[in-house]
């Protein structure tokens, strides 16, 4: 399912997603994967955000990286 196409009913809302911050980093990452299931696409309560990269940014892996740290 495309990131425009994916039923909102089966996302993940970021606000329940609670990672343990004693972990090292690479773990709270892997945490945070696990329990969002589909990075690019999660709600916020009543709204869905759907990520997008252009070409020459940043990578997920490091947007995350900067989240989690």
């Amino acid at each position: 399912m495309s990131a425009t196409t994916a039923d909102p009913t089966i996302l993940v809302d970021i606000r329940t997603v609670q990672v343990d911050k004693t972990l090292p980093k690479e773990a709270r990452i892997a945490e945070f994967i696990r329990q969002i299931r589909n990075p690019y696409q999660f709600k916020c309560g009543k709204f869905t955000v759907t990520a997008r990269f252009a070409n020459g940014g940043p990578s997920l892996e490091d947007c995350l990286r900067r989240l989690m740290t």
